[in-house]
């Protein structure tokens, strides 16, 4: 049994993380929030390009027709660089609703898909822009008439579906779990390494702040929480289409590291963490707004235990 991610797959990686990281995703997030969304669609047609939107759907309908494994790789960045829009429901839940011409759409980019499952997913992303409002049954709702929801995470634009039913559990559910878990574990990467290079350069009493022992046993704990998450999201990858456990205990995980990491570096980075300016308060959002989203701990806890 290989433990390892294939050269493949450790390739896509590195393509999304270069993509990415020369994108500047923090302004596309930014111009998201405030309802510009020329920007993140432009992103968005560069991330289906690269197949981000393809690897779920089958070859006949112009897909990939890759695994679980392949769509936590893709989360994982999409999480680190903080994204926006409704990508675990695009790229994961979609794929599992949709049929026909839609599939070869939403491959393409072209199709923006957002869903709605109450009670654990009681408000869909983007209702406004997406192509299609799926709720977990398949239905297509309309995305007139949304009511939109103050969120938490500014670049998570919320909206009340008229008509919204479904009910959480199933294929389609699972796999939005894990893609809300593996963008969690990508954005707490992307916040320990800032806090990491910070710790390196900020001084205080004429040393870097990261040569004291107090700083660096709080970015130990987050190694060690990270460390102990990334396994159980990769395990549920490849636990097949009967996972519903392993993703909840995944998600759990997942959602405990990235909140510790945010806090961690919220005390790292000191006052200047508070900023609006800073690229960490779009993790401290995003983090806080998708440990509850697609299920809160409570929920995949109690999931776990049944």
């Amino acid at each position: 049994m290989r433990f390892l991610l294939s050269p493949e797959q450790r390739q896509f990686a590195a393509t999304l993380h270069e993509l990415l990281g020369g994108a500047d995703t923090a302004a596309a997030a930014r111009a998201w929030a405030a309802g510009e969304h020329d920007r993140g669609l432009k992103l968005w047609h560069a991330l289906a390009d690269v197949g981000v939107f393809a690897l779920l759907v089958d070859e006949e309908h112009g897909g990939l027709g890759a695994g679980p494994v392949d769509l936590v790789v893709a989360c994982e960045a999409l999480g680190y660089h903080a994204v926006p829009g409704p990508l675990a429901e695009s790229a994961a839940v979609a794929p599992a609703l949709l049929t026909g011409h839609r599939l070869t759409s939403l491959a393409e980019g072209d199709l923006v898909a957002t869903v709605v499952a109450p009670p654990e997913v009681p408000l869909a992303l983007d209702a406004d822009i997406a192509g299609v409002v799926l709720d977990l049954t398949g239905a297509h709702l309309t995305g007139a008439g949304a009511e939109p929801v103050r969120s938490i995470d500014p670049p998570r634009r919320l909206f009340r579906v008229p008509a919204a039913a479904g009910r959480s559990g199933g294929l389609a559910f699972d796999r939005g779990v894990l893609a809300v878990a593996a963008q969690l574990l990508g954005a707490a990467q992307w916040l320990l390494d800032t806090s990491v290079a910070y710790a390196k350069q900020r001084k205080q009493y004429g040393r870097a702040i990261g040569e004291y022992q107090a700083i660096k046993h709080l970015l130990a704990d987050v190694v060690t929480r990270l460390e102990l998450a990334r396994p159980l999201l990769y395990g549920a990858a490849v636990a097949g289409e009967t996972f519903a456990r392993d993703v909840s205990a995944a998600k759990v995980m997942a959602g405990d590291a990235a909140l510790l990491a945010a806090r961690t570096a919220l005390q790292v980075h000191g006052a200047i963490g508070y900023t609006a300016e800073h690229d960490l308060g779009l993790r401290l959002t995003k983090v806080r707004a998708l440990a509850g989203a697609w299920g809160t701990g409570s929920f995949h806890r109690a999931r776990v235990l049944r």
